[in-house]
């Protein structure tokens, strides 16, 4: 897909070239890192000087997340540690910690400090009430639900006690907005904003805990569904302030297909400046909320 021309001045202006790193020094916890919104998250996190520790799951994104840790490593002067791991079994959030102490413990103090974590990692299916199952809902719960809350129980010990800390859950709209088939996603991103609420107050001393509920977003899994599912949510996205394609500027993927799905879904940058904006300082009397990142296809409250 051929990049929107945009001035990313947020994601690619404030790196190695002197510019403004406001995360100097800081670690950061990424999951689902190799691609979308995970991938665009890292560069904008390492462009304000932030060291990664970048998670993935499969074998096939080996490489991809291998490639963009040493690319960014490379611009930004950073630090970035991939880590395959799965956020769906038991041990998954643990081998991260371990894997976060092996490479990012100071080496005579052997103190470890992660500064930000990015509950990015997540799985979706839809199906109809009459077509779920028990394994469908274990998979997507122990992903977006079980997965998160293991990686905080894990990364406790390791926060700052200083309130500098920040932990920026992804939802969804869906958590709120009831689209047909979504029982159990819609489900799981409703549980995410639930536990945000709680560990806001659980880790008021440590970090501010928000979440981010993205809309469309235009990744590999935007790009897998049916000419029939954009055209359903058409009304929605007709309705989104920002939704509407501009010639020169959009995508001409997004161009084309903008009758039919009512408008462009958001690039993976323009979520992850929202994200990376929650992990600075200026974000310090923020938590427990959710904020909008969806380009105003929900209004938050």
């Amino acid at each position: 897909m051929s990049r929107p021309n945009y001035n990313r001045v947020a994601s690619t202006n404030l790196g190695a070239g002197g510019g403004y790193r406001i995360l100097e020094g800081k670690t950061a916890i990424v999951t689902g890192a190799s691609r979308g919104i995970g991938a665009a998250v890292c560069q904008n996190l390492a462009a304000k000087g932030c060291s990664l520790l970048m998670v993935y799951t499969s074998d096939s994104s080996t490489d991809k997340t291998t490639e963009l840790a040493d690319k960014l490593t490379s611009d930004y002067g950073i630090r970035a540690v991939t880590v395959q791991a799965d956020m769906g079994s038991e041990k998954g959030p643990s081998h991260i910690i371990s894997m976060a102490r092996n490479h990012f413990s100071h080496p005579k103090t052997k103190k470890l400090q992660i500064d930000i974590v990015i509950n990015n990692a997540g799985i979706a299916s839809n199906r109809s009430i009459e077509d779920v199952d028990c394994e469908h809902f274990a998979s997507l719960y122990n992903v977006n639900v079980r997965g998160p809350l293991l990686l905080m129980k894990e990364v406790i010990a390791y926060l700052p006690t200083d309130r500098s800390g920040r932990i920026v859950n992804v939802s969804s709209v869906s958590a709120s907005l009831g689209f047909h088939k979504q029982s159990v996603y819609g489900g799981t991103k409703a549980a995410l904003e639930a536990m945000t609420r709680t560990w806001a107050r659980e880790l008021s001393e440590r970090c501010t805990v928000n979440a981010v509920d993205p809309g469309p977003v235009a990744t590999d899994m935007y790009r897998g569904t049916s000419a029939e599912f954009q055209n359903q949510m058409s009304h929605w996205t007709k309705n989104t302030p920002l939704a509407a394609v501009r010639e020169g500027v959009d995508s001409e993927e997004f161009l084309k297909g903008a009758e039919n799905a009512g408008g462009r879904p958001g690039y993976d940058f323009e979520v992850a400046g929202v994200i990376a904006m929650l992990c600075t300082p200026d974000s310090g009397w923020c938590t427990g909320s959710v904020i909008c990142a969806n380009g105003g296809f929900k209004f938050s409250n």
